[in-house]
């Protein structure tokens, strides 16, 4: 006899997901936006498109933060869950950022290579607090400190930038002005994602988690 056909498993993967999953999908919905209407600015230069794109930071780390208490909440801790944290973050706080800091005026080619050192910063700090987490729990069901900054802390970059769109600082007016730098250009004002990202792979800073 012939075994049965396999029943079709339709939308199998978003019967794995619990509530807290759509908060963090919602998290990466507003770094995707913030990546598009950046790529908008560049094209139409209007300064409620940078706002706006500045603004889905704040609203990423609010969904960050409420799936996180949803998940203790409801007791519904996994690795799926933690696993789409991160690259929810990498887009909200890593991508999204150096996106919207390209479209301030920060394209000079050494500013290229500090905003892509800030992203890989973000990606590192995230892949090592998943292999560590257990950890730095110490037993527990939550981890007591971080080491080094955690990336939402991009959002102190985006509001320097939309106070700078703001203030019309951004473009050929940027704060700081631009170095020529051997071959490049380097705007001082993109040092600030520079030092962001080393302050996220530091081992030797350790902020308690609230």
């Amino acid at each position: 006899m012939s075994e049965p056909a396999p029943r079709p498993r339709h939308f199998s993967m978003l019967r794995e997901f619990h509530l807290a999953d759509f908060f963090t999908l919602a998290n990466a919905a507003c770094g995707v936006a913030g990546v598009f209407l950046a790529m908008l600015y560049v094209r139409q230069e209007s300064r409620a498109i940078f706002l706006v794109a500045a603004a889905m930071a704040p609203a990423a780390f609010a969904f960050d933060v409420l799936d996180g208490r949803i998940a203790r909440m409801r007791h519904q801790h996994s690795l799926l869950g933690r696993e789409l944290d991160s690259l929810a973050d990498v887009i909200s706080f890593g991508v999204a950022p150096a996106a919207l800091g390209f479209a301030a005026g920060l394209d000079g080619g050494w500013d290229w290579v500090v905003l892509t050192y800030f992203v890989c910063c973000g990606v590192s700090r995230l892949a090592r607090y998943n292999v560590t987490a257990e950890a730095l729990a110490e037993g527990g069901d939550k981890v007591r400190y971080f080491e080094g900054t955690p990336i939402p802390t991009s959002v102190v970059l985006t509001a320097v930038l939309a106070l700078a769109a703001w203030r019309d600082r951004v473009g050929d007016s940027i704060y700081g002005g631009a170095w020529s730098v051997g071959p490049w250009t380097l705007h001082p004002l993109a040092l600030l994602f520079a030092l962001s990202g080393t302050l996220m792979i530091s081992k030797t800073l350790r902020i308690p988690k609230l």
